[in-house]
């Protein structure tokens, strides 16, 4: 069955010094825990597509990170690169167009991502990001220059407004999560071209202003966007059960249905599951041991109740049409 990641940040993690090109098992764990994450594990686990990011590390609280636009850019050269030399050794390849999403083979096929506008100094830097095959931007992760993010309230900047219309000009695809609520509106109200949510969960359920609100769901799936199941525990289990237990895959099912129930069908909804994204092995559910396992997600919809078809659509039918119909 195909199935779908829409957010992995491979290169952030091999810049920093983890073996992405091993399976999971094989590389070391670190400061962010137990790795999850080898693209021999995407091989394995039958992940015929995921959503690869360029994710840079601004600086905050004292940490290291970029402090300017050029440093932000730098970081993102380096990540690029990584893509860059995954795709020329064949161990990666990047789907530029709808077409070649009727291609997927054993080969994982990645859409790349930037999360955090910041390395985007100017025009000219978008159209190099499109030309190497960029296809969907988020604005924000904590604030950036064009917007408010999680945990920073606000809507677009001036410039964000700016980048936006850029975006649309060139049918880049617009990824909601992370962005505030006044951004996520701000952004809708202008936009023209398409959106999603790569990596986010039911606020009705983890209230937080990480997820999405019962409103921002129903204007994403009113847009006919495709929302991202995050396997973080954080963002998975209730607050008064986070931090006394480990999460399991039964934990999704409260939020896939949630999606469901406010879309009125399993059309909205698939995985993005920011596996080793600043997190480890013992934070999320406890059945996946690496993305290899991702495929048991099908087996917990299917005792939740989910029918054969809706379990397709949400492990990956939905994402793959999604993008065959919105890929520039």
């Amino acid at each position: 069955m195909l199935i779908v990641d829409a957010h992995l940040d491979l290169a952030y993690n091999a810049i920093r010094g983890r073996a992405v090109e091993r399976p999971a098992r094989e590389q070391t764990a670190d400061e962010q825990g137990i790795p999850t994450v080898g693209l021999p594990d995407l091989r394995a686990g039958g992940v015929d597509l995921i959503c690869a990011t360029i994710f840079c590390w601004p600086a905050e609280d004292n940490e290291p990170g970029y402090r300017t636009p050029q440093e932000a850019h730098d970081q993102l050269l380096d990540q690029l690169r990584w893509y860059q030399r995954m795709e020329s050794v064949g161990e990666i390849a990047f789907a530029r167009s709808a077409a070649q999403l009727q291609m997927l083979s054993a080969l994982p096929h990645a859409v790349l991502v930037l999360e955090g506008a910041d390395p985007i100094r100017d025009e000219a830097d978008l159209q190099m990001l499109f030309d190497a095959g960029l296809r969907i931007v988020g604005l924000a992760w904590h604030r950036t220059r064009f917007a408010g993010g999680t945990r920073a309230p606000g809507p677009l900047t001036t410039l964000g407004v700016e980048l936006v219309r850029k975006l649309d000009r060139l049918g880049i695809i617009h990824d909601t999560s992370h962005l505030a609520e006044e951004s996520f509106w701000h952004l809708l109200e202008l936009a023209t071209g398409p959106v999603m949510a790569s990596h986010s969960n039911c606020r009705s359920i983890v209230p937080t202003d990480r997820q999405l609100s019962d409103e921002m769901i129903r204007a994403l799936v009113a847009r006919d966007g495709v929302i991202g199941i995050n396997f973080y525990d954080k963002f998975l289990l209730p607050p008064d059960q986070h931090g006394k237990r480990r999460a399991t895959l039964a934990d999704l099912l409260p939020h896939i249905r949630h999606i469901c129930d406010l879309a009125g069908d399993a059309a909205h909804v698939g995985l993005g599951t920011d596996m080793d994204g600043g997190l480890g092995r013992d934070k999320i559910p406890v059945e996946i041991q690496t993305s290899a396992d991702l495929g048991r997600v099908g087996d917990e919809l299917s005792a939740g109740g989910f029918t054969d078809t809706d379990i397709a659509a949400i492990l990956g039918g939905n994402w793959l049409r999604f993008f065959s119909r919105n890929l520039a």
